[in-house]
């Protein structure tokens, strides 16, 4: 599999998201596609403090199931492993209005929190998953630093941050001689949703624009991509209000077209075009035969024509 640069961490071109393993996907199915990932030539591996909450789950379902895939396998030194801080409820049966947050005892506490259920003295990419601005830049930062001053963290990354409150962020870092964000994850797929809507989900911040100009001027931040594949809705889910516009049904249009001109699936050609954007794909999968499909989309090339059709289509 293909590699990309994060830091100072190299990842396979493919990320898998693990959000409902130990909860929506039972442990044996959640061991095979990890087993399967790993054999493919995946190695990056990402998780979170709080998945699944919103639906019954404790928060501890995901990295209890990735730590136990990990000591039965004996395999940590192998794979690339990211996990998040921030969104998870203060109180069980409580939402986002009562995360955790941001501030430097949190940070820590979590952090130590994570390693234990995941099994392993380190993260190699630790990000904060939502803002926080009720704490200071410096608070969370100088926690991030922290850690990565004792080996319990390698990198630092944010997911669903504005663009300006991720260059603060490492303006911030960077005055203090402390670690830069290096990766930002945040929504992004082929579909577009409106300007300005408020998407459904209520802690999704998509890619923007802004974003892509300010990685490509820094050259030393990784883009990655959650809900490329929209959670089954180029297939057979509903889209939502935040897609009911004209340039939805162009899109879709093309994407078919591609598809059957390379013999693909809509959703190995979405994330050949993810790729070719150079924005490294998070996909979550619930069966082996999803993953099947995910991998073989890593050997999918769209020729200048196809991409240029595409991105014409809004």
């Amino acid at each position: 599999m293909r590699q990309h640069r994060i830091g100072s961490l190299e990842v396979s071109a493919l990320c898998l998201g693990t959000l409902p393993f130990g909860k929506w996907v039972d442990e044996q199915t959640s061991f095979a596609i990890m087993d399967r990932f790993v054999e493919a030539g995946g190695t990056f591996l990402d998780t979170a403090n709080n998945y699944v909450f919103w639906d019954g789950g404790t928060g501890d379902e995901s990295e209890l199931t990735v730590g136990r895939w990990l000591a039965a396998r004996g395999n940590r030194d192998d794979v690339v492993l990211a996990t998040k801080v921030g969104a998870r409820p203060r109180t069980p049966g409580t939402g986002l209005e009562n995360a955790e947050g941001l501030s430097g005892p949190v940070v820590r506490a979590a952090a130590e929190a994570s390693l234990k259920r995941l099994g392993t003295d380190r993260v190699d990419l630790y990000y904060s998953h939502v803002e926080d601005r009720s704490v200071p830049l410096e608070d969370t930062l100088g926690a991030f630093a922290d850690l990565v001053g004792r080996g319990a963290v390698r990198e630092v990354g944010a997911s669903n941050h504005a663009t300006w409150r991720l260059e603060r962020a490492r303006a911030v870092a960077r005055a203090n001689g402390w670690p830069l964000y290096a990766a930002v994850q945040q929504r992004y797929s082929y579909l577009q949703p409106r300007p300005g809507v408020r998407l459904p989900e209520s802690g999704h911040v998509h890619m923007t624009p802004e974003l892509f100009d300010y990685a490509a001027a820094e050259g030393d931040v990784a883009l990655v991509a959650y809900s490329t594949l929209l959670s089954g809705r180029y297939r057979d889910k509903p889209l939502g209000d935040e897609y009911n516009h004209p340039g939805t049904a162009r899109r879709l249009r093309v994407l078919g077209e591609v598809g059957v001109e390379l013999g693909a699936t809509v959703n190995q050609v979405v994330l050949a075009w993810v790729l070719r954007r150079g924005v490294l794909p998070l996909v979550g999968v619930s069966s082996l035969a999803q993953l099947e499909e995910v991998l073989a989309a890593l050997d999918l090339e769209l020729d200048d024509d196809q991409l240029r059709r595409m991105d014409e289509a809004v």
